[in-house]
C-alpha cells in the first residue's frame, strides 16, 4: 500500500496566481502559467494568496481536460496538502501500516462504507466507524483547525455516529490534519458554531475524536503523529 501515498511523479514547484470557479487554478512556473485542477472545494482559508509556493502533479491521461492537479501549498514556512481526494489513501495507509495506535490491531478494513440509504461513513475496520476530516486550515501558527466553512455534512455525520452506538459500532472522528510540523488541533467553533455544539454533543454520548497530523513533501505524503485537540 505504500504506492497510496506516494506521488506517481516528481511535483512542479510554482507560484500561485489565482484560483477561480472553484476548481481551477493558474500557477506561475518559470515564464509560464499552468492551469491546473483545483481538487479542494472548500474555502481553502488563508491559503490562496498570490505568490504562495505551490505544487502541481502532471497526468498524461488524454482524456483529461486539465494536465496538472493541485496538491501543495506553503503557508507561513508551512506545507499544507490540499488535495482531498487523498485524504482516505492516506488514512487507509496508515490503517494498514499500523500508523494510528488506535487502530493498530484491527483485521478487516472496509472503505466507503454504506451506513444507511443517505449516508456512507469513510471506513469500517472491525465495529469501529471513522469518519475521515482533512484539515488544511490555521490561522494561528501551532493550532490546525476545522471546519474552514459551514458544514452542515460535518454535522450529520456527527448526529448519525451517535445513533451509531446504539447499533454496536464504536465510532471515531479523524481530523486529518494535511498541515506540516503542526501539534495542536481545534474546531473552528466562530466559523461553524453549530458544528461545535454537536461536536461537544457527540464527545459526551461516546463519540471518540483523533487528530494526526501528516509528514509532507513533493515526494510523498503519510501520516507522521497524533496531536493535541484543544477543547476551549
Amino acid at each position: 500500500m505504500t504506492i497510496a501515498m506516494k506521488f506517481n511523479s516528481s511535483l512542479i514547484k510554482g507560484n500561485l496566481i489565482k484560483r477561480y470557479k472553484r476548481f481551477f487554478v493558474d500557477v506561475k512556473k518559470d515564464n509560464k502559467i499552468l492551469t491546473a485542477h483545483c481538487p479542494n472545494t472548500g474555502s481553502m482559508m488563508g491559503l490562496l494568496e498570490k505568490e504562495n509556493e505551490v505544487w502541481v502533479s502532471a497526468n498524461n491521461n488524454p482524456n483529461r481536460k486539465l494536465k496538472f492537479t493541485l496538491e501543495l501549498i506553503k503557508v507561513k514556512k508551512k506545507i499544507i496538502g490540499v488535495n482531498t481526494h487523498r485524504a482516505n489513501k492516506i488514512v487507509e495507509h496508515g490503517l494498514r501500516n499500523k500508523l494510528i495506535k488506535e487502530f493498530k490491531y484491527i483485521k478487516n478494513i472496509q472503505s466507503e462504507f454504506k451506513y444507511s440509504d443517505d449516508t456512507r461513513f469513510d471506513f469500517l475496520c472491525d465495529n469501529y466507524l471513522i469518519e475521515v476530516k482533512n484539515v488544511t486550515l490555521f490561522r494561528e501558527n501551532d493550532i490546525a483547525e476545522f471546519p474552514d466553512a459551514v458544514t452542515s455534512r460535518g454535522t450529520k455525520h456527527l448526529n448519525m455516529l451517535i445513533k451509531s452506538i446504539k447499533k454496536g459500532y464504536k465510532p471515531y472522528v479523524l481530523f486529518l490534519t494535511q498541515i506540516q510540523n503542526i501539534d495542536n488541533f481545534r474546531i473552528a467553533k466562530d466559523i461553524d458554531h453549530i458544528y461545535f455544539e454537536n461536536y461537544k454533543k457527540a464527545k459526551k454520548a461516546g463519540v471518540k475524536f483523533l487528530a494526526y497530523r501528516c509528514k509532507l513533501s513533493s515526494k510523498e505524503i503519510k501520516i507522521e503523529k497524533k496531536i493535541n485537540i484543544v477543547d476551549d
